[in-house]
């Protein structure tokens, strides 16, 4: 007689060691964290998540409702509507200096994907391939390395080179294995701006090693404060080896429409085919919406960029009056990366991980550790992350309770 199915083992075929080994992006583990205990009814300020707290700008909103009513509710070809391609291509250009065509553009569900199709487009599974990106850096690059088996190199973003890296280490990173350099400027987590002078540096390097590629990770690039932007893909010679990333979701409150954009004349038809293998196409409506963004009114996202500067002096300003904190003044998107070295000393942390949790658990206040971005850099200390893309209120709420968490916890 068989046992009845409920007493039946419940075993579960294994996952692959690419599966098991992914890795996360922990501002959302920290997001559940927050909306967990907001739910037992704390009062929880969040700095966790880097996205805008402002509305999609109303003539977005006007576009999607009326691609809606229009009809336009079907697949789309999978590099993107023509019009899009076309309004991003010039809005490309013409904020990098350089000549674009539409057929070179490729539109995404979000800019984040494109992470993914470029390592697993340029390095090949288990070859050897290295691929050099940036730490502390945003935490889908390694993970993308990794399951796409290919070799993580990091180069590190230093606090007292503003967050920018030697470029004389990069130019010992780089060997015949590298296949692939990752840029991010303005960039997640320190927003520090790679400038002009250090492009060149970068730029002279590469021209030593004609077989590396660059993605340029510019999803910031409408958010740079004290100077202008500056795109590694302007200058002379490595166009046509960069992949320029770029999106609506910083820029226009855009994150949850899901669209971002690449452009690479090479790679694009290869940027294709990963789309119809894995999306078949960026949401239609969306990319209406996302059209009205480039060729509409920009009032909307300057106030937004003027709001972010004035958050970001704020946040530094009071950031530095808390003990055992200092923070330099970012240049670009919309975080702080304070040092938090003395005040984890001062309130007997081990590291900014346990005064992470401790702040949340104790102070009601949600950052990121720096371990959520990669190892700590060598000699640099501790250090959190907090995105000022929230109120001022809610700025100056969250850092008074960092500061009296400190000043009660003082040992």
């Amino acid at each position: 007689m068989n046992a009845p199915r409920d007493h039946l083992p419940r075993l579960v075929p294994p996952i692959s060691h690419r599966g098991d080994s992914l890795g996360t992006e922990n501002a959302f583990v920290v997001l559940a964290e927050v909306n967990a205990l907001q739910r037992q009814g704390r009062d929880i300020v969040s700095f966790c998540i880097g996205q805008p707290d402002f509305p999609t700008p109303v003539n977005v909103q006007d576009a999607a409702i009326a691609a809606i009513r229009a009809g336009k509710h079907g697949y789309t070809p999978s590099a993107g509507i023509d019009e899009l391609r076309a309004a991003a291509a010039r809005d490309i250009g013409h904020r990098r200096g350089l000549e674009i065509s539409p057929e070179d553009v490729v539109v995404g569900a979000g800019a984040k994907p494109f992470i993914a199709y470029t390592i697993a487009s340029v390095t090949d599974y288990g070859a050897g391939d290295e691929v050099i990106y940036p730490v502390p850096g945003f935490p889908i690059y390694e993970s993308q390395i990794l399951a796409n088996g290919a070799i993580a190199v990091p180069i590190h973003l230093r606090e007292a080179r503003d967050f920018a890296f030697d470029p004389h280490e990069l130019d010992t990173k780089i060997t015949p294995k590298t296949r692939l350099l990752i840029l991010n400027s303005p960039q997640n987590p320190t927003g520090g701006v790679l400038h002009r002078a250090d492009l060149d540096a970068i730029a002279e390097i590469l021209h030593q090693h004609p077989h590396v590629w660059i993605y340029a990770d510019e999803i910031y690039s409408r958010l740079c404060y004290d100077a202008e932007f500056a795109s590694l893909a302007s200058l002379s010679g490595l166009l046509e080896r960069t992949v320029i990333s770029d999106g609506a979701s910083k820029t226009w409150a855009m994150t949850g429409w899901r669209i971002g954009y690449v452009a690479n004349r090479a790679l694009a038809p290869v940027f294709t085919r990963w789309i119809t293998n894995t999306d078949s196409c960026a949401s239609q409506v969306s990319q209406w919406a996302a059209l009205a963004a480039i060729e509409g009114p920009q009032d909307s996202a300057a106030a937004m960029k003027a709001s972010f500067m004035e958050r970001r002096d704020l946040v530094v300003e009071l950031l530095n009056a808390v003990p055992g904190v200092t923070c330099r003044t970012p240049g670009g998107a919309f975080y702080a990366w304070p040092n938090v070295t003395e005040a984890c000393k001062l309130t007997g942390c081990a590291d900014s991980e346990e005064l992470r949790k401790r702040l949340l658990n104790e102070a009601g206040v949600a950052v990121l550790a720096d371990i959520h971005f990669g190892r700590r850099v060598p000699g640099d200390g501790q250090h959190i992350r907090l995105s000022y893309a929230a109120s001022i209120e809610a700025i100056r709420s969250g850092v008074e309770r960092m500061d009296t968490f400190v000043r009660s916890h003082r040992r």
